[in-house]
């Protein structure tokens, strides 16, 4: 299991010799929710928040066209993930690499696959890490229900092949169900994968990189009152009233765990380096199934989301995870000794 870690910390040298630039959609936001993306807005006020806490020379900016020219600074950190554009989690690091400025996270071609539900479930087949049957039905590509993967219960999910937050998901019983839902989601532009709803919980596993490695932190579970229901975008974004009690809490079964974290492993080796991120599974208590759902890099760093919260099981406070992420990946790039 995960063994003693310890927060890495910047040089004073460091924060005053490398000018960082933190880019998120919220980035300028004088904090409180917002009226489309609820607690996202406060999740970036917070980040920004703790790192100006840290003494670091900042830089601040809620849109891509800061990188359009080359910027004045050494270093990038993205939260500007969700441009409201198909595959906007690559842009910032590919405009990072045209001016050959370091940043925060994978490169572009492993964010993409992150990104990309389909071929990150092809990954973890290749590293064989055990997920449910799926189908990607690619915007444009014929719609057959011959390719509809097998579902023992009939119940399928069907969501945006490329998403976060549980945007855009739905259920659906049968085949019309399921073209329906295709439809609204290729309507708006994405691809949509649909695989068998599987019953049982959410297993977390958060990696960040400590010396040049993925390190896993305690792994953590929704320990939710119903697990047939289907979590939504707003509800997970606080934008309307959650009836669903979901407690976040450490993982830690005898049997499962060390199974799991065995497996989140084998995948995070896939992505090396990409400096943070968290390997999601489904498990099913009562058959002891374990099934790979998605990828998230760069994941959500908010307080109160998994990453920190399983920092905190491991000793580290907000600061420490940010401050540890960055020393880490500075000492890479060869900004910090």
């Amino acid at each position: 299991m995960t063994s003693e870690i310890a927060p890495i910390r910047i040089t004073e040298d460091a924060k005053e010799r490398v000018k960082m630039l933190f880019m998120a959609k919220h980035a300028l936001w004088g904090g409180g929710m917002h009226p489309e993306d609820g607690n996202h807005a406060i999740y970036h006020h917070e980040v920004r928040t703790t790192l100006e806490n840290l003494g670091l020379n900042l830089e601040f900016a809620n849109s891509y066209d800061v990188l359009f020219t080359p910027p004045e600074v050494d270093f990038v950190f993205p939260l500007l993930n969700r441009g409201g554009f198909v595959n906007s989690e690559m842009l910032i690091p590919i405009l990072c690499n045209m001016h050959r400025i370091p940043y925060l996270g994978a490169m572009p071609f492993l964010r993409g696959l992150g990104d990309d539900k389909s071929v990150s479930k092809l990954v973890c087949e290749h590293a064989g890490v055990p997920t449910a049957p799926w189908f990607c039905y690619r915007r444009g590509a014929p719609v057959l229900e011959k390719n509809l993967p097998p579902s023992p219960d009939g119940r399928w999910v069907i969501k945006p092949n490329a998403s976060s937050a549980s945007w855009g998901i739905s259920d659906a019983f049968d085949w019309n169900g399921v073209t329906n839902a295709l439809a609204d989601i290729h309507g708006q532009g994405h691809d949509a994968i649909v695989e068998p709803y599987l019953d049982g919980y959410d297993v977390q596993c958060a990696f960040i990189t400590l010396h040049n490695e993925p390190t896993a932190l305690p792994m953590l579970w929704y320990e939710r009152e119903n697990t047939q229901k289907l979590w939504t975008y707003y509800e997970k974004r606080d934008l309307v009233p959650n009836t669903e009690k979901a407690a976040l809490k450490r993982f830690d079964h005898p049997e499962l765990a060390p199974k799991i974290e065995e497996m989140a492993k084998k995948v995070a080796k896939e992505l090396t380096p990409f400096d943070y991120g968290r390997i999601e599974f489904r498990v099913d208590l009562k058959t002891g199934d374990i099934n790979f759902i998605e990828i998230n890099l760069n994941c959500n760093l908010w307080s109160e989301k998994v990453m920190a919260k399983a920092a905190a099981q491991a000793g580290f406070s907000h600061a420490d995870l940010l401050e540890t992420l960055l020393a880490e990946c500075w000492r890479r790039h060869g900004l910090m000794s």
